[in-house]
């Protein structure tokens, strides 16, 4: 997701054996280039990104996880998946402008 959108900031901590979840929307992306192809490598994430409420959430938008997080075989044979952890942890400049907006002008979420 990081690689589209460039302000959003990865944690990039030294990774530790909680595995990396991903959510229904998610579900069979690489991290860190977005593809669909060649899941390879489990996701590792650090301590800190999986405690308390963030626990087994996605590890790309925040939403509840439902399956493993992989990096794809591109990833890996490049070694981006030795970066350190890939939890984005940063909302995007378009998601924080479309929750004032939407409170601007009194929108109600559905």
């Amino acid at each position: 997701m990081a690689k589209h959108h460039p302000d959003l900031v990865m944690c990039r901590k030294q990774p530790g054996v909680a595995i990396g979840r991903l959510c229904e929307k998610c579900d069979g992306l690489c991290c860190i280039c977005n593809s669909f192809v060649n899941p390879h490598t489990l996701v590792h994430v650090c301590e800190e990104c999986n405690y308390g409420s963030l626990q087994g959430r996605c590890v790309i938008c925040g939403n509840p996880g439902v399956c493993d997080a992989y990096y794809c075989r591109e990833c890996v044979q490049q070694e981006k998946d030795r970066d350190g952890c890939p939890k984005i942890v940063n909302l995007g400049s378009t998601k924080t402008d479309l929750f004032y907006e939407r409170k601007k002008y009194g929108f109600k979420k559905r």
